[in-house]
């Protein structure tokens, strides 16, 4: 009897709406393109407005004929600004409006052709119920990072035990309930939800879920290596077992598909790269680079506290500060003295958006100040940049802490924004430290690059993930 080859897995990917999780699943979805899978990446219709307008989305995927951008609404207004302090909005609307939307696009053909899996960001709990409903296979994507996951999958036992909410003001007691953290995590490097006083905080139920959703998906995807996380990941798998440990994402990009133009960066944002050309006059590991990320805002008081620390460290600094960097009803016209206005302009660059990867892989650039973004983390992770950790929300705080502590890659300024401080390490990152802190990102930036090499844990997983979504795609007899 002949057997008729089964038709190419065809994957739909569902990222979180924001632009480090979009980042982080575009870079995904290129490299199953590349493995010759077919691939639907669906965003909402903000976002897609965004991509095609800011990024080379549909020029770097006209290479994938199988790859397709597909949109779907949001349930808010066009002008709904979208920033960090309105997540719980984000959420809301997800449920209520895209919810249904995307059940009806998997159940009534809304594809090109029938998918055979989907990857989703975990925290879409709708996503995997849809999924479950209507028995198709599910890889859960976790784009934040693994020692967050972990400690959210914690939080029923941190609840349990009393160590949330706070009993007390000392930030900096020990927290005992989150096995593998318990001699470094301190109250003040949970989540800055935890702070909240009410186990009945929307952050604290939404993330609480955590430990029920992903064990019910086939898989989950983290954005990390073992020699970064191992110990964690061990934890994780006592409730996930089948974990694909493939980061970082960015660099398979450049290992395995030897992109001679930059990487896709999915950027939401118009990037200046003028920056690029300021980097080249620049000596070697001489510029900090400072950047909080798409969805932190901050208050003008924390911004001339910054500006002035930069400044009076003496250091040259490349800083991104969005337009809408003091939140959706700030003046973000940047009324600065005059004496930091001539420390700019002597050692300092300005720009509303930066190509973050080149700028990071830049032979000038010796440090950054970042919100300690997992993807963030990870590109100064392999580019072997030492950071300064000023977190702001979600998995922040843990990253940062596992950065200046467990890591020994930089320091961690959480809960202060003091000129003085700022610029005391800047200092200690760029000259006083400078030879401890590079011996630490070289080591482990080696370790990242290994591991993406062929042989490599992440490699491994990643051709693992890839044959599996192809067993997906087989007859019960054939798989």
């Amino acid at each position: 009897m002949d057997h008729q080859a089964p038709p190419p897995s065809h994957v739909l990917i569902f990222p979180l709406p924001f632009q480090g999780p979009v980042n982080c699943m575009l870079k995904l979805a290129e490299l199953l393109s590349a493995a010759g899978l077919h691939v639907t990446f669906l965003v909402t219709h903000h976002i897609r407005h965004r991509l095609l307008r800011h990024s080379p989305i549909q020029t770097h995927f006209s290479r994938y004929p199988h790859f397709q951008l597909v949109s779907i609404s949001d349930g808010l207004p066009e002008d709904h600004p979208r920033l960090g302090d309105q997540v719980m909005e984000i959420f809301d609307a997800l449920e209520s409006v895209t919810k249904p939307l995307y059940r009806q696009m998997l159940t009534s053909g809304g594809t090109q052709k029938p998918v055979n899996c989907i990857i989703a960001d975990g925290i879409l709990g709708f996503a995997i119920d849809v999924a479950k409903e209507i028995g198709m296979p599910i890889i859960s994507f976790r784009t934040i990072s693994p020692c967050f996951i972990w400690v959210v999958f914690c939080l029923p036992k941190l609840i349990e035990s009393g160590e949330i909410p706070f009993r007390d003001n000392d930030l900096d007691s020990l927290i005992t309930s989150v096995p593998g953290m318990e001699n470094f995590l301190r109250k003040r490097d949970l989540p800055s939800f935890c702070r909240s006083g009410n186990v009945t905080d929307p952050f604290i139920r939404l993330f609480s879920t955590e430990s029920q959703l992903s064990p019910r998906t086939d898989g989950l995807i983290l954005n990390t290596f073992e020699d970064l996380e191992g110990p964690l990941l061990s934890h994780i798998r006592t409730l996930c077992p089948n974990l694909y440990a493939i980061g970082p994402l960015h660099g398979h990009l450049k290992s395995r598909l030897a992109v001679a133009s930059p990487p896709s960066s999915g950027s939401f944002r118009q990037e200046d790269r003028t920056c690029l050309a300021w980097l080249d006059q620049q000596p070697p590991k001489s510029v900090l680079y400072v950047s909080f990320g798409s969805l932190a805002t901050i208050t003008k008081d924390q911004l001339m506290e910054f500006w002035s620390g930069l400044v009076n460290s003496g250091k040259r600094f490349l800083w991104v500060i969005r337009s809408d960097y003091l939140g959706s009803g700030g003046d973000s016209e940047r009324q600065i003295p005059a004496e930091l206005q001539e420390g700019t302009k002597e050692r300092g660059y300005i720009v509303d958006w930066a190509p973050q990867v080149e700028v990071l892989a830049h032979s000038s650039v010796g440090g950054f100040l970042t919100h300690s973004g997992w993807n963030s983390t990870l590109e100064s992770v392999f580019e072997g940049v030492p950071m300064i950790c000023w977190p702001c929300f979600v998995d922040q705080q843990v990253n940062s802490r596992f950065v200046g502590e467990v890591w020994g890659l930089g320091l961690d300024m959480k809960d202060t924004c003091d000129r003085v401080i700022v610029e005391k390490m800047v200092r200690d990152l760029m000259e006083e430290r400078r030879d401890e802190f590079e011996q630490s990102a070289n080591r482990m930036a080696d370790l990242a690059r290994r591991s993406v090499t062929e042989g490599g844990s992440s490699f491994q997983d990643l051709d693992r993930l890839i044959q599996d979504i192809r067993s997906m795609s087989l007859p019960a007899s054939d798989s």
